[in-house]
């Protein structure tokens, strides 16, 4: 990052994701994309005050010296925020991001999330608290354009205007409502439909502030031009399901060729091993590379594999290096045939 542009590092950042960007999640994704921006599961303050620790915020650093990780919180209440960052300050996280924008059953009932959108003073409250607690960290937020009956216009710019006043420089805006009452959250992610010009004209509203846009990004030149035409660009799901898709975003949007899949395979064979000295099963690891090799002769063969042959407790992380052997050599069978 530079001081003309502070939000660089934001030109593309992974989605947190909830039961996916875990630690082991964040390993893989930082081969593909070393630069991205990449952010925690959602944890919430009560569980960083009562919880254990170390299970829930390890892996901060996926590298030695990584500053690119994001810690974000879930949380409604302003001491207990600051509470979680204090705690969470030695594990090095390089920012703090408060979710407004997750529409769970399971946020809804303890007051965080999506549903604070409808309440931005509280937001505010809770901002300045964790900006205070984060002393020289940035502090930013990721919500919806709007909730339910919400208007979309004046809604999110009151949004904007009230918890940037508490002093947020950076909003992560999933271009959709969040339909709280109707919908599921597996609806929510793609039933409400996507607004991208109603982002682009809160972007106009505040050029002081970083826009970042997230939400249904799924093909390289689209996160290009968005990473262009805003902040920065948050992919989710696409990550996830096609990690190779990840790896094409970042070397276009930060210049540098494209990661090797096999060589990726093979170094998450070294990081399994180190993982698995200290009681990690593999298939905690492989469950997030199953899509690495898709569109390739063999995909189906590695998918099986890493998912069905690595749940015994037995398996090694040699079950990575023998299903990347067998998709190179169909590769280069493939080739020589032609």
């Amino acid at each position: 990052m530079t001081a003309q542009d502070p939000f660089n590092a934001h030109k593309i950042a992974v989605a947190p994701m909830m039961d996916w960007t875990d630690r082991h999640c964040r390993a893989f994704h930082r081969l593909l994309a070393p630069g991205a921006m990449l952010y925690s599961e959602m944890v919430t303050a009560d569980a960083i005050i009562h919880g254990q620790r170390e299970r829930l915020l390890g892996g901060a650093h996926v590298v030695a010296g990584d500053t690119r990780v994001v810690l974000q919180l879930g949380g409604s209440d302003p001491d207990r925020l600051a509470e979680a960052i204090h705690l969470a300050e030695p594990w090095g996280y390089a920012e703090y991001n408060l979710n407004v924008g997750c529409p769970s059953d399971r946020v809804q009932s303890g007051r965080f999330g999506a549903c604070l959108m409808a309440e931005p003073e509280l937001v505010a409250r809770c901002i300045e608290a964790m900006i205070t607690a984060a002393g020289d960290k940035p502090v930013t937020v990721k919500c919806r354009i709007g909730i339910d009956d919400m208007d979309p216009e004046e809604g999110l710019n009151r949004f904007a205007e009230t918890v940037a006043g508490a002093g947020v420089r950076h909003f992560i805006i999933h271009a959709r409502k969040a339909w709280l009452n109707g919908l599921s959250p597996k609806e929510n992610r793609s039933i409400p439909p996507l607004d991208y010009d109603r982002v682009a004209r809160l972007r106009d509203d505040f050029p002081h502030l970083g826009i970042s846009i997230n939400g249904g990004i799924a093909t390289v030149e689209d996160a290009a031009a968005m990473a262009d035409d805003f902040t920065g660009v948050m992919i989710g799901r696409a990550a996830y399901q096609h990690p190779y898709t990840l790896a094409r975003m970042a070397a276009a949007i930060h210049g540098h060729d494209t990661k090797d899949r096999f060589e990726t395979a093979r170094a998450m064979a070294d990081y399994a091993a180190t993982a698995m000295a200290d009681g990690t099963r593999l298939i905690a690891i492989t469950r997030h590379m199953l899509g690495l090799m898709a569109g390739l002769p063999g995909a189906r063969g590695w998918r099986r594999t890493l998912s069905e042959e690595a749940r015994p407790d037995t398996a090694s992380p040699e079950l990575i290096l023998h299903a990347t052997d067998a998709v190179e050599a169909a590769v280069n069978s493939r080739t020589l045939a032609a």
